[in-house]
């Protein structure tokens, strides 16, 4: 996976894949070269058996300013007045949250700055989210007519419905520490000790079997939309079949003997 230059790739000898939003000039806006970019980076990651972690990361005041509202308006000058570009463009950012969800490899973004309506989604749709206590977050579509509808699909599965609705209502910043307390982040720390807080994270993630990290990612995604009695029905399944696999095995196997788990991803 070679970098762009807008979206930076690092893999590191531990199977740390560190992605790096990198168009500063437009706020890391999710315009089409950088949708097109993070969507085949995850799929390629997701193949990849080198890589068992994603950092989702950004250079600049800007985690991710949202859409490119530039490029979107120019948009507007098809025939249909820009029907089947916002169509096109919408397809591709739900494509890209979704390739997050159903990539196998965990995914951690580490929020500097702003993250601010499709923007404030892609921290929402990563597995696990680390933020500086400078960041905000906000979902400001109702300020200029436009209420952030695809950015609220992410938001709920995240937050209370009244802290969502709260957000999307009044488009207002909502600082690192609140955002941490409603679950929209699960940690906060300060800007200088950011980047080794995520990376350690990554290293624990990464030090598990990744077979195991994969059938929970899945099965916990899975299960969430299903009634609790599929969920369990489920679940226990996905158990039964876990319980066969290699890993497991080595794994308790190791736990009593005492001894550290030899891992075959399998």
């Amino acid at each position: 996976m070679a970098s762009s230059d807008i979206l930076l790739r690092d893999l590191s000898d531990d199977g740390i894949l560190r992605l790096t939003l990198n168009d500063m000039k437009r706020r890391n806006a999710l315009s089409e070269a950088m949708l097109s970019a993070l969507g085949t980076t995850f799929s390629e990651a997701g193949r990849d058996p080198a890589v068992r972690v994603i950092i989702l990361a950004a250079n600049g005041p800007a985690f991710c300013a949202g859409h490119d509202l530039k490029e979107m308006t120019a948009g507007r000058r098809g025939p249909d007045g820009g029907e089947a570009y916002f169509a096109k463009v919408m397809s591709m950012c739900s494509g890209v949250m979704q390739g997050i969800l159903n990539c196998p490899k965990p995914v951690i973004a580490e929020v500097t700055g702003i993250a601010t309506a499709a923007g404030c989604q892609l921290v929402a749709t990563c597995d696990l989210a680390i933020a500086a206590d400078t960041a905000q977050f906000s979902t400001p579509g109702v300020h200029i007519g436009l209420f952030c509808s695809t950015p609220m699909v992410a938001l709920s599965r995240n937050v209370a419905n009244k802290h969502a609705m709260e957000m999307l209502l009044t488009g207002d910043m909502t600082p690192a520490a609140r955002a941490a307390e409603i679950g929209l982040i699960h940690r906060v720390t300060s800007e200088d000790t950011l980047q080794h807080a995520t990376t350690e994270m990554a290293r624990k993630i990464a030090s598990k079997s990744s077979m195991t990290l994969t059938t929970g990612k899945r099965a916990f995604y899975a299960q969430r939309e299903m009634p609790i009695a599929e969920a369990y029905d489920y679940a226990s399944q996905v158990m039964v079949d876990n319980m066969l696999a290699h890993d497991a095995q080595e794994g308790i196997g190791a736990f009593i003997e005492k001894r550290a788990p030899q891992w075959q991803d399998a």
